[in-house]
């Protein structure tokens, strides 16, 4: 592709100190020939602060003409007395839905490093190798109508929609089924068709596409409360597993703590394929702002980074690079170096570094 442009949103909390490293990396990429521009801008709390909304018209637009955006974390308790409509996260959902990133991409990877800082047994674990693709700009995050009402006598309701249609769940499901062809073949579709209509219908139609266009994929249906206790019990069962905006949003979480911690976590939110082959892409890790350790120096940069190698891959087509960002981060974990939140039982063998550090190690790997 011709000169590549990035957008860069920091965010708040740790988004700064992440996105640095993410910065770093980026002049190694561009001094080794590869042809990328960027330019930094402001989401969620920053962007209130300056602009008094969480996300301006004018980096709306920048998103839409960027090659692709890279994202910090967005949040605080700081904002948490505004009105919940211009609150930090209304900035990324609004990022979503402007953008129409419909497909949230969510790998799980349990490096073999880090088999023991999870929580499960290592064998569990270990070798751990699987992707939610979450719908995103649907469900009950969108849905209509919601919002709070008095009805009197003291009482109030509360009220928020689940809804999908057709196409929104055939458009989510064929990247799903085309995710799992390149991987084992496996892909889980997650609901709740046992008590809620809209189940029913991510059901039917899931079915209806892999029958119609992905017969050589093994299809499996799972409630959402069974596949958080299966993602616990035996999470390599899985390969690829597709679900709504809710379900997506909290056992992709729940797999995340399955690698290690949360700061392992990189994602992809995709747009539709346009006419030239490009699409509109948001790269950012899974955890959020963590505002009570901003500052210090200790955040761990392994999703933001991971998150750039999706984006190498996704929207660049620079899937050899991808692939050596991935391969450093392996190698700087086997070498025992870890963020604090890596750092599981009596630390044995490892040296706990910080944000800096651990993003100059795996420069380093990477350019080596």
């Amino acid at each position: 592709m011709s000169r590549a442009r990035l957008l860069l949103f920091a965010g708040d909390g740790i988004g700064p100190e992440i996105m640095a490293e993410g910065a770093r990396l980026l002049e190694a990429l561009r001094s080794e020939g590869l042809d990328i521009e960027w330019e930094e801008e402001l989401l969620g709390g920053a962007s209130i602060d300056k602009h008094g909304v969480p996300l301006t018209d004018a980096a709306l637009k920048k998103a839409g003409e960027a090659d692709a955006v890279l994202m910090g974390a967005v949040g605080g308790a700081k904002w948490d007395t505004l009105p919940f409509d211009v609150r930090p996260e209304r900035g990324l959902l609004g990022l979503r839905k402007g953008l129409d990133l419909f497909a949230n991409l969510r790998p799980a990877l349990c490096f073999a490093a880090l088999s023991a800082s999870s929580s499960l047994r290592e064998e569990v674990v270990a070798g751990l190798d699987i992707v939610i693709v979450r719908e995103l700009t649907g469900g009950v995050y969108f849905g209509e109508p919601r919002g709070i009402e008095d009805l009197g006598n003291g009482e109030r309701r509360g009220v928020n929609t689940q809804v999908y249609t057709t196409s929104e769940i055939r458009r989510i499901g064929d990247v799903a089924f085309g995710l799992a062809r390149g991987r084992g073949g496996r892909l889980c579709s997650v609901e709740k068709a046992n008590v809620m209509e809209s189940g029913v219908l991510w059901r039917e139609e899931i079915t209806k596409l892999g029958e119609e266009r992905f017969s050589d994929i093994e299809l499996s249906h799972m409630y959402a409360d069974n596949c958080a206790m299966q993602l616990v019990k035996n999470p390599k069962q899985f390969d690829v597993i597709v679900t709504d905006n809710l379900f997506g949003d909290m056992l992709s979480d729940c797999a995340a703590m399955l690698t290690g911690s949360l700061g392992m976590l990189p994602s992809a939110s995709l747009g539709e394929t346009r006419p030239d082959g490009g699409r509109a892409a948001v790269y950012e890790p899974v955890h959020g702002s963590a505002p009570d350790i901003a500052g210090r120096g200790v955040a761990n940069p392994l999703a933001l980074l991971l998150s750039l190698a999706m984006l190498l891959r996704w929207s660049l087509g620079e899937d050899g690079r991808a692939r050596r960002l991935e391969e450093a981060v392996e190698r700087v974990l086997s070498a025992g170096l870890r963020t604090p939140d890596l750092v599981s039982g009596d630390g044995e063998g490892v040296r706990v570094v910080g944000t800096k550090e651990m993003g100059a190690a795996v420069l380093k790997e990477f350019s080596s």
